[in-house]
């Protein structure tokens, strides 16, 4: 039915300019098509298809179904947490709603592993409801496996396998490439384990991001072992056995390990969701509404349920941290801040959570945010979620909050500052260019890409970083009233589990997003006289549709991703990352940034 919609609205979409229908006209008829659409049904004894391919954001990215099928196919398949936590926790309570079938897809998703806890944590509590939990794919890999591992029946296709080999991260470095194309890098940090310009510089990883590299995976995985194991009934160690072991099993190898419990044909299982939803034979498929629709359902359901004139903020930090105002997917440090003083000014807004995931980026743009965190808890409660990944300037805004949630796998710390400065005197030289200037002051042309920096520039630029690296100290010191010299000893820029923030003082909390909300609500006295209000809005759908109308593709799928285009577009990533540093100082609170986990 989707593909149907979206090739017929590409159709008409097309007839229309080509009739030469006015832009107002067209916005017309899609406004009307949109406000006909009375919203997916859901029939009796259904089951809730979840694709965990989704990747799973904090923020909203679209908006209606119709806008998705015009505008947002070059987007990937994105469902926000909240929409799937309200939806798994509806079908729960929802009589006509039987099971849930849980199954895989080739390309996979990328969400991080603290998101998938929480969705892991609502697929438990949906199964102590008492109904049934169905995983099936061909080929099970860990992210995948965490959340089927919750499941009733695990299947597996007979020529499929299981990965369970472990937790990785490879880095990539550019030093080599950087000296062959001319282009030089100094540095200026702060902090041994601040390892975020070692792949401008080094060929490998320092002894100390080694460390905390292997410190930070092997507090993932243990989560991952521990986790998993007590669904399956299966120690931790002899998990770990079968990954030192084996590390790939197939389908009648992870039968007999227990790690499934059926190998299956997709018809096969199809058969027995038919029986569940009492479908009839001749039927296609089973009775079933995607996680996507219902999400729709049970935010209609929940706005009935909660309508109240208390309002709690739920503020998104998601994405890089830049000066100004950012692009999507960017945290921008003007727009954030102003949003945090629209929202203190709001009397129907009782408290805030501040759910940062994000890996840092700007220090000049991180600490206009803190400066609004810290005036907004001065009106009232404001407590912050940490997601996947809240550190470096992740961690700077979430500083002076009421009260710190992390789940045990998220990525926090990296309590350090670095400042990165290239030159390309010699890629341009070598290419004919040259430079000459004029300047009324010795450090007037400091910052020039030109040339490389002085020795006593390079002071002068350290001298900054020092000086922010202290600030950082002092704030982390005054927020979570830790002596000095202990917040240096745990700094260092080193990057820290959940877990072992909590136990050294850095989070407060072990939970998700709704612990925190819980928390804000309750700091606020509202009992149960709250309803949630996100921020950002999402972007309209007219905002969407004349911003994709002319030339576009209004649709297109995606392909099999190879072995090469995936480490091109890693590449892609990393030198994104480079053009996002912005900070007008040159400062910045960030993770490694080309830190991957697989």
């Amino acid at each position: 039915m989707r593909d149907f919609l979206k090739y017929t609205f590409a159709t008409v979409l097309g007839l229309l300019i080509f009739l030469g229908l006015s832009i107002g006209g067209l916005v017309s008829l899609v406004i009307m098509a949109v406000s006909s659409d009375t919203g997916p049904q859901v029939k009796d004894k259904s089951v809730l298809t979840f694709n965990l391919s989704l990747n799973i954001t904090d923020s909203k990215r679209g908006s209606s179904p119709l806008a998705e099928a015009l505008v947002s196919r070059d987007e990937p398949d994105t469902i926000t947490l909240r929409s799937v936590l309200d939806a798994i926790d509806k079908a729960s309570r929802d009589p006509r709603i039987v099971g849930l079938y849980l199954y895989g897809d080739t390309e996979g998703g990328g969400t991080g592993f603290a998101t998938l806890k929480e969705v892991r944590e609502a697929l438990q509590r949906f199964r102590a409801s008492g109904k049934k939990i169905v995983a099936y794919d061909v080929n099970w890999r860990e992210r995948e496996y965490y959340l089927a591992s919750v499941a009733d029946t695990i299947a597996l296709n007979p020529i499929g396998s299981l990965e369970l080999n472990g937790l990785s991260s490879e880095m990539m470095f550019l030093a080599g490439a950087l000296k062959k194309y001319g282009i030089g890098i100094q540095v200026t940090r702060v902090g041994k384990y601040k390892s975020a310009v070692e792949p401008l510089l080094l060929t490998k990883p320092s002894p100390a991001n080694r460390q905390q590299t292997e410190a930070l995976l092997g507090d993932l995985w243990k989560e991952f072992l521990t986790e998993t194991g007590k669904n399956r009934n299966l120690t931790a160690p002899r998990l770990q056995t079968i990954a030192d072991n084996q590390g790939v099993l197939m389908a009648d190898e992870a039968l007999k390990s227990r790690l499934i419990d059926r190998v299956a044909y997709l018809d096969e299982v199809v058969t027995d969701l038919k029986k569940l939803t009492d479908s009839k034979e001749k039927d296609k498929s089973f009775r079933q509404i995607s996680l996507k629709s219902y999400a729709r359902v049970a935010e209609d359901a929940l706005e009935k349920e909660r309508n109240s004139t208390n309002k709690i903020a739920v503020v998104y930090a998601e994405g890089e941290i830049v000066n100004g105002e950012g692009g999507d997917g960017e945290v921008g440090g003007d727009r954030l801040a102003k949003q945090l003083r629209q929202i203190r000014q709001n009397k129907t807004i009782k408290a805030v959570v501040l759910r940062v995931n994000s890996p840092g980026g700007s220090v000049t743009a991180s600490e206009v945010i803190q400066r609004e965190v810290i005036l907004t808890r001065k009106e009232k409660p404001l407590v912050v979620s940490m997601g996947s990944v809240a550190a470096s300037g992740g961690y700077w805004i979430s500083t002076y909050s009421d009260r710190i949630f992390a789940e045990p796998n998220t990525i926090t710390g990296s309590i350090g500052v670095f400042g990165v400065l290239p030159n390309i005197q010699k890629l341009a030289n070598n290419n004919g260019i040259t430079w000459d200037v004029v300047k009324t002051g010795r450090f007037a042309d400091t910052f020039t890409i030109s040339r490389p920096k002085t020795p006593q520039e390079i002071a002068l630029i350290q001298r900054s970083v020092d000086i922010f690296y202290n600030e950082f100290l002092t704030k982390v010191s005054e927020s979570r009233k830790l002596a000095k010299p202990k917040v240096a000893e745990i700094a260092q820029g080193r990057v820290w589990s959940g877990q072992r923030a909590k136990a050294i003082g850095l989070v407060d909390e072990l939970g998700g997003m709704d612990a925190a909300i819980q928390d804000a609500a309750k700091r606020a006295k509202l009992g149960d006289d709250w309803e949630l209000e996100e921020y950002p809005k999402a972007r309209s759908f007219e905002e969407r549709l004349f911003g994709k109308l002319v030339g576009d593709q209004v649709f297109s799928k995606s392909s099999q991703v190879n072995p090469l285009t995936t480490e091109f577009k890693k590449l892609q990533v990393d030198l994104k990352t480079l053009q996002l540093m912005n900070d007008p100082l040159g400062v910045y609170a960030r993770l490694p940034f080309n830190f991957r986990i697989d």
